[in-house]
C-alpha cells in the first residue's frame, strides 16, 4: 500500500504547485500596472474639474436689507400716520418665494399728498446645474446680459466698429436698437449716447440727456440704470420708475423706485429719483461686501 501512493503524490503535486504560480501570476498582471487596473484610470484621459460654486450660498432678508434712515427718505410718512402704522410701512412687505436661498424680494409703498411713492427690492442667486460647462458666476452674467438686453443697452463686451454710414442710434422704452450682425455685440459708444438723443427716452423736458438709461460704472460686478415715464393722462400725472439692476459675483439685486405726484402735470426730476434709488443700489451692493 505505502508503494502505490508515493507516486501519487509525486503526480499531483506539480501540478498544485503550477496552478497556484498561475493563480498569482494573474494577480499580479491586474494590479496597478496591469491592463484594466486602476493604473489604467488613473493615466487615462483626464477630465476638467468643475467650477467652483458662486461666492453667496444664501440670501439676506430684503425686507431687513434697507436701513430705516434711507427708507424714511425715499418714502416720507404723513404726520396722520399711528406710530403702529409707521412701523408697518417700513417693515416692507416680503414677496412669496418658494426658497429663500434662491429668490427673494420685499415691497414697501407710501402714500402723501404730494405723491404715490413705491419700492421694491429683489435678489436672486443664481446657480448652474452643470458647473463643468458653466459656473455660477458665468450663469448670472447671463441672467444680467438678458435683462440688460430687454432694456436696449449695449452689451457689455468686446465691440465691433459700425460701418461707415450705418445708424446705430437706439432708443430706450419703446424704441427698439438696431440689430447687429448674427453673433456680433453691439457698440457701446452709439447706443450709450442714443438716449441723450431720442426723444422716446427722454419724454420729459426736466430730464437731463445724461440722465437717460445708461450702464452704470463701479457698482458691483456689472450694472445698469434704466428709467422711464409713464403715460401722462387727463387727472393723473407721468410716473417716474427707476430701475437698477446689478450683479454682484453669482447674485443678481433689482432695485425698482417709481414716483407718481399726485396732481396732473407734473414730472418726477430724474436727477432726485435716480439719485435716491442708486444711493440704495450702492449701499446693498456694499452689503453684498462685507
Amino acid at each position: 500500500m505505502d508503494v502505490e501512493r508515493t507516486p501519487v503524490r509525486r503526480r499531483f503535486l506539480p501540478g498544485i504547485a503550477m496552478l497556484t504560480a498561475l493563480v498569482a501570476g494573474a494577480t499580479a498582471c491586474t494590479g496597478s500596472g496591469g491592463i484594466g487596473g486602476a493604473g489604467d484610470q488613473k493615466n487615462g484621459g483626464s477630465t476638467a474639474a468643475p467650477a467652483q460654486p458662486g461666492k453667496y450660498r444664501s440670501l439676506p432678508q430684503p425686507c431687513k436689507a434697507v436701513d430705516g434712515k434711507r427708507l424714511r427718505a425715499m418714502l416720507p410718512a404723513t404726520d396722520s400716520l399711528t406710530t403702529e402704522q409707521r412701523e408697518q410701512l417700513y417693515a416692507g412687505t416680503a414677496e412669496p418665494s418658494y426658497d429663500a436661498d434662491r429668490h427673494v424680494g420685499c415691497r414697501w409703498n407710501a402714500q402723501t399728498p404730494e405723491a404715490t411713492l413705491l419700492l421694491s427690492v429683489t435678489f436672486e442667486r443664481v446657480v448652474s446645474y452643470d458647473r463643468a460647462a458653466a459656473s455660477d458666476d458665468d450663469k448670472a452674467r447671463q441672467v444680467y446680459v438678458r435683462r440688460l438686453t430687454d432694456a436696449h443697452l449695449p452689451f457689455p463686451g468686446p465691440t465691433t466698429s459700425p460701418s461707415p454710414g450705418t445708424s446705430t442710434g437706439t432708443g430706450t422704452g419703446t424704441g427698439a436698437p438696431a440689430s447687429p450682425a448674427p453673433g456680433a455685440p453691439e457698440s457701446p459708444q452709439a447706443p450709450q449716447s442714443a438716449p441723450a438723443s431720442s426723444p422716446s427716452s427722454s419724454p420729459s423736458p426736466t430730464a437731463s440727456p445724461e440722465l437717460g438709461s445708461r450702464v452704470l460704472e463701479g457698482l458691483g460686478s456689472e450694472g445698469f440704470l434704466e428709467d422711464k415715464l409713464g403715460a401722462a393722462g387727463a387727472t393723473a400725472a407721468q410716473a417716474r420708475t427707476v430701475r437698477i439692476v446689478f450683479r454682484t459675483s453669482n447674485v443678481i439685486v433689482t432695485v425698482e423706485y417709481s414716483v407718481q405726484p399726485s396732481g396732473p402735470g407734473k414730472v418726477p426730476p430724474a436727477a432726485e429719483t435716480q439719485d435716491k434709488a442708486r444711493q440704495l443700489a450702492e449701499a446693498l451692493a456694499e452689503r453684498f461686501n462685507e
